[in-house]
Order: C-alpha cells, then structure tokens, then sequence
C-alpha cells in the first residue's frame, strides 16, 4: 500500500523538526488533547446514529468502537447488537 499525503516534503520536515524540539510534556499533552478530540467525534457519531440511546447503550457502542467489539464484549458484557 503506498501512503498518499498532501503534505509538502519541506512542511513535513518543519514538522518533525517541531516535534523533536517538543518537550515531553508539550508531546503528552498533544497526544491527550488529540484523543479526547477523537473521543468526542466518536460520541458525536454515535449519538447522531443512535438519537434513542441510553447513555448506558453508548457508552458500550463507544466500548465497542473505542476497543473492538471482542475486547468491549470481555471488559463490559453483551453489546447493544448482540441481542
């Protein structure tokens, strides 16, 4: 599989450059910032897919898309779908 991007060879270099001279802290708090934002979009998409859900429903569906639906099923129990 060849990796497409639309990103230039010389900003890609700014960027790595960027991330190199990011202290630790500065890297962590990218990295949370960045899956809590994902974590929301997650919600947001179940939430508008399943408007009747109870909060307890998308926290497994979120279980589910977050972790993989085999893992969601040991940590929490049966899924929404496994009725």
């Amino acid at each position: 599989m060849v990796h497409q991007t639309d990103t230039s060879p010389e900003v890609e270099r700014v960027l790595v450059e960027l991330w190199r001279k990011a202290t630790p802290a500065r890297k962590f708090t990218i990295v949370f910032d960045t899956t809590r934002t994902l974590q929301e979009f997650v919600l947001a998409g179940l939430r508008s897919r399943y408007p009747l859900a109870t909060p307890e429903q998308l926290r497994l569906r979120f279980a589910a898309a977050w972790l993989g639906p085999e893992l969601a099923r040991r940590a929490y129990g049966p899924l929404p779908d496994d009725s």
